[in-house]
């Protein structure tokens, strides 16, 4: 019967017995429970356990290094979105500004088109008018033709027509057209006092001034041919 064989010889009977060298190659020291540090030139086997040598204040300071960076770059961004923001409100007000003016221009000229059309239909019918007054001064206006003439007169008169031109106004070269001219003590100032065909306006445009007689004071008008006659002499003695 063989002996039993020895597990750490080679195999060889009467060799030399080899010697076997067991390595703890744990990271975790199961005594004290450190880190084990491999000695210099040995790396850890098996994807060991890598020691972090680095300063921990240095992770601080790249952390807050960090930390700043993102800071700057959200408060860069920030003002950034702001000023893209009020440029659009910027340009909103401006074509919201521009809308409202181009509506009133619309409407203003839109107003002006419709005055100006019925002012010419209107001035069509101030010849009627004027037939109107005739034959009431002669005592012609009356029965369905007085009717009729109070009914255009009346739808007019509707439209904004307002007549003018009375006796006893004050002279207005802007609405008055005077084709006579008098002087008398009881005026104190240019007079109408006879009015010769009435004056008609639309609103504020006029479509036809009133032919009318003025009569002036007649103090006014002796200082003024006063004023002509030395005038005339003076100009005489220097010639």
């Amino acid at each position: 019967m063989k002996p039993a064989r020895d597990p750490f010889s080679n195999g060889a009977e009467g060799d030399e017995q080899t010697r076997v060298v067991i390595r703890d190659k744990r990271r975790i020291d199961p005594v004290t429970g450190e880190v084990r540090v491999p000695p210099a030139g040995e790396q850890p086997a098996g994807g060991g356990v890598h020691v972090d040598e680095r300063d921990p204040g240095e992770d601080t300071a790249a952390g807050a290094g960090d930390a700043s960076t993102a800071a700057s770059s959200g408060a860069a961004e920030l003002d950034a979105l702001q000023a893209r923001l009020d440029e659009r409100t910027g340009d909103l007000q401006r074509i919201s500004a521009e809308y409202s003016n181009y509506r009133r221009r619309v409407e203003r000229d839109r107003q002006l088109v419709m005055d100006m059309a019925k002012a010419q239909v209107i001035n069509q019918f101030l010849t009627v008018l004027d037939d109107f007054e005739r034959a009431q001064e002669h005592g012609d206006l009356s029965g369905a033709f007085k009717a009729v003439a109070d009914k255009v007169v009346a739808a007019l008169q509707a439209q904004g027509l307002e007549p003018f031109g009375a006796i006893g106004d004050g002279f207005d070269p802007e609405v008055h057209e005077a084709v006579q001219h008098a002087t008398s003590p009881d005026v104190d100032k240019p007079t109408v006092t006879t009015v010769l065909r009435r004056g008609y306006r639309l609103g504020e445009r006029v479509l036809r001034p009133a032919l009318v007689g003025v009569t002036d004071a007649s103090g006014e008008a002796d200082l003024l041919n006063d004023t002509e006659t030395r005038d005339d002499a003076g100009q005489l003695q220097d010639n």
